[in-house]
């Protein structure tokens, strides 16, 4: 029996939505921090940006509302409607929207300007839902793993088109879901170790030793590392294990005897015996008839090729102001006033806090303007300076508590389409934090992504606000029949 209407507001989580009001309106004296001018526009003006967010977060309870009464399963039946709404926007901003700070992602309607990207989150995450919610659905069936990153790539490769690249990495996210809902953990370890291999190669790539490239021989013995352990664990093939190591002793005692009297690559060495593992692999797999060794074998040699493209993905792929804020990021480069100069006054702004800040409006890096994009991007800082360390791990304590809880609510649906929506959420909140507090504190590349309840804008607001509470109107019918 369907809940009525009236008890939805005694089924909703209120544990969350209390959470969600305390990052918003945290978020509103973060703004407030980073924007507010004494001599200009008051707090309340709409005018400045303090007044602005304050009417975003107005008409935002006016959207919570509206999805709070309607009926849960609008949101299954028309999932693959408002999917494809989405996807036409998009598209339609990449020829109409306007160029601003270099992309094409904001439609200006008068007064108004919206990101459909903010929107298209919640819109792949009911589609992805609804296609695993179909009976029978099995994601370690090719073709439906297939049909799943469609849905996942499709607007990832639309708003790279508007050349957001931020905003297009945050649909990574999906594959934390993917993984807890079956998918191959072969395809999230390859995804980590792409990130591991790109910036060991990236980073040691000029060290040469001898003839030897560091780069290389580093990335080649790590992925060496990994086969064994997969050998040893997915088939507890101890003697392969084994013979794998002595050969990998042997040629680097035979190297090493030999470059004693001629100079040798030990990289070439360690590339060699990455392919000699594949075919001893391939051999096993003929051998015992185990598909396992011809899968662990084929990560070794796609691991190879992609560090043999490292080098041409950065040089010919990548835009010059993403190659010099990795290479800032790594600390290839010093680049105080130019790529890295967000960051490093991003941790002036932080450090200067000190333990428990200098005060609400008393932030000194923020009032002269130092950081640029505090109020978006770079609001973490804000939240540094003016609260300090202990106001800075309060608002992490927070997100983990509310991410945490998201994950319980997931995990205590009745149906897939629920539970996965759920960690779809869940995900999506978790990148967009880990992304942008490491930004901020230059652990990883600045990509420009929002803190979600905390950044200024209204399409960001509105975007997190309809993604949580989706999820908080299922939730609040899981017991539906």
């Amino acid at each position: 029996m369907s809940y009525r209407r009236t008890e939805i507001w005694k089924s909703i989580d209120w544990f969350t939505v209390i959470l969600y009001v305390l990052m918003v309106v945290a978020g509103w004296f973060s703004i407030c921090g980073a924007s507010y001018e004494f001599d200009n526009v008051g707090l309340f003006d709409i005018a400045g940006r303090p007044g602005s967010q304050l009417m975003w977060m107005g008409l935002s309870v006016g959207i919570i509302f509206v999805i709070l009464m309607l009926e849960s399963d609008f949101f299954d039946v028309f999932a693959y409607l408002i999917y494809a709404v989405v996807i036409l926007l998009l598209i339609a901003t990449i020829f109409l929207a306007p160029n601003i700070k270099g992309s094409h992602s904001w439609l200006v309607l008068g007064p108004i300007r919206l990101q459909p990207a903010e929107f298209a989150k919640f819109a792949t995450a009911l589609a992805v839902a609804k296609l695993m919610n179909i009976y029978g659905f099995k994601l370690t069936v090719p073709k439906n793993f297939l049909i799943v990153l469609v849905l996942i790539f499709l607007p990832m490769v639309c708003i790279l088109l508007q050349k957001e690249t931020g905003s297009a990495l945050v649909y990574l996210a999906f594959f934390l879901m993917l993984y807890r809902e079956g998918m191959s953990g072969y395809i999230l370890l390859a995804g980590v170790c792409a990130v591991v291999f790109f910036v060991t190669e990236m980073k040691y790539s000029e060290v040469i030793v001898g003839i030897t490239s560091m780069g290389e021989f580093i990335v080649s013995n790590i992925i060496l590392a990994i086969t064994m352990v997969l050998v040893y664990l997915e088939r507890k093939d101890n003697k392969a294990a084994f013979i794998m190591l002595i050969g990998i002793a042997t040629a680097y005692v035979a190297g090493y005897i030999t470059s004693l009297f001629i100079p040798v690559d030990f990289a070439l060495i360690a590339e060699g015996l990455v392919l000699l593992s594949v075919l001893y692999l391939i051999y096993l797999s003929a051998r015992n008839w185990v598909w396992h060794y011809i899968l662990i074998g084929f990560f070794a040699l796609a691991s190879l090729a992609f560090l043999f493209s490292v080098d041409y993905v950065f040089n010919n792929v990548l835009e010059p102001h993403q190659q010099i804020r990795i290479k800032v990021s790594l600390g290839l480069e010093d680049d105080p006033s130019g790529a890295g100069y967000n960051v490093n006054q991003s941790k002036i702004a932080i450090g200067s806090g000190g333990l428990t800040g200098k005060g609400f409006l008393n932030g000194t890096q923020t009032k002269l303007k130092y950081v640029p994009e505090q109020d978006t991007d770079f609001i973490f800082c804000t939240v540094g300076e003016e609260q300090g360390f202990v106001g800075a791990t309060a608002v992490l304590i927070l997100f983990g508590i509310f991410i945490i809880r998201l994950i319980m609510l997931a995990e205590r649906q009745g149906n897939t389409f629920r539970r996965v929506y759920g960690y779809s959420v869940a995900s999506i909140f978790f990148f967009h934090l880990a992304i942008n507090v490491g930004m901020v504190t230059g652990l990883t590349p600045v990509i420009g992504i929002p803190l979600p309840f905390f950044s200024y804008g209204g399409s960001s607001l509105w975007g997190f606000t309809i993604l949580l509470f989706i999820f908080l109107r299922l939730d609040a019918s899981r017991n539906d029949r």
